[in-house]
């Protein structure tokens, strides 16, 4: 497996970010095949509880991302393997003085293998010029099931979204071939799409989650109960479109949907894959 390429002519004084990490199943088991990083993306491998499938932290070690940053996450997970890839902590997007920020992610699943990808939250601050790109490939008989959280500001400050730029883009390929794509621009003026009824209404915090599998159509009654029971105060629906099961959340408040979020990811893993009902430790800590 060949590392990432980093992108060329960086803005001055911005960080390039690589990770690649490949997951092999030898001996039964789903072992770490090959690993390249490089600053200020790290790569940690908690020891999982007993029945959970392998398990890798992404950590930035730069605090957040500013303008110029470019960030390039490669996780494959080959034929019959299990991983969960999650993330260390929120990541933070600062307000920039006009370069855009992009994190560009690149999910690969083999024949017969389970892939989770499950960050927590991107907090866009004021200003902030945030652009993501999440590509997952997956081959038959896999099953991906990715996530991500978008927190529309600092809550805890009381920080309203006017100005910057956020475009956060899905491209679902099965063997190759494109089954869904879907992407969220604002530019400019944020303070118009996120305040308007016809947009997010004055929500705080907005979440997708996406399952990739060929018995998607199957789970939509099981994600539909699942949403059904989270907490109060936000909005949820999930259907299903070319064999892609979608579910998607807005709040006013990012705890609530973080709190509807997990009660979601933990019911619908245990559900279709028989892994515990539970999220990884770090997303309580």
């Amino acid at each position: 497996m060949s590392a990432v390429t980093l992108p060329s002519e960086p803005t001055p004084s911005a960080v390039q970010g690589a990770a690649e990490i490949s997951f092999v199943r030898k001996e039964g088991r789903t072992r770490l095949g090959e690993l390249y990083q490089h600053d200020p993306l790290r790569a940690l491998f908690p020891l999982p509880p007993a029945g959970e499938a392998m398990t890798a932290a992404l950590v930035t070690t730069s605090g957040g991302l500013v303008g110029g940053d470019e960030m390039s996450v490669r996780i494959s997970v080959e034929e019959g393997a299990q991983a969960l890839v999650t993330a260390q902590a929120a990541e933070k997007v600062y307000r920039s003085a006009g370069a855009d920020c992009r994190i560009e992610m690149e999910l690969n699943a083999g024949p017969g293998s389970w892939l989770e990808w499950l960050p927590q939250e991107t907090i866009v601050f004021e200003g902030a010029r945030f652009r993501r790109r999440t590509r997952i490939d997956a081959a038959p008989r896999a099953r991906v099931l990715a996530g991500e959280i978008l927190a529309f500001g600092r809550a805890a400050m009381g920080e309203k979204l006017t100005g910057g730029l956020i475009r956060d883009a899905w491209e679902l390929r099965r063997d190759g071939r494109l089954v869904w794509a879907d992407a969220l621009h604002m530019g400019n003026d944020l303070a118009g799409p996120l305040g308007h009824p016809a947009g997010f209404g004055g929500a705080g915090a907005c979440a997708t989650a996406v399952y990739f599998a060929e018995d998607a159509a199957e789970r939509l009654d099981l994600a539909r109960k699942l949403l059904g029971e989270a907490v109060e105060g936000l909005r949820a629906a999930a259907t299903v479109v070319n064999g892609v099961l979608v579910a998607r959340w807005i709040a006013g408040e990012t705890r609530v949907l973080r709190r509807a979020f997990e009660i979601f990811w933990a019911g619908f893993r245990h559900g279709v894959a028989g892994l515990p009902a539970a999220l990884p430790r770090l997303w309580h800590i």
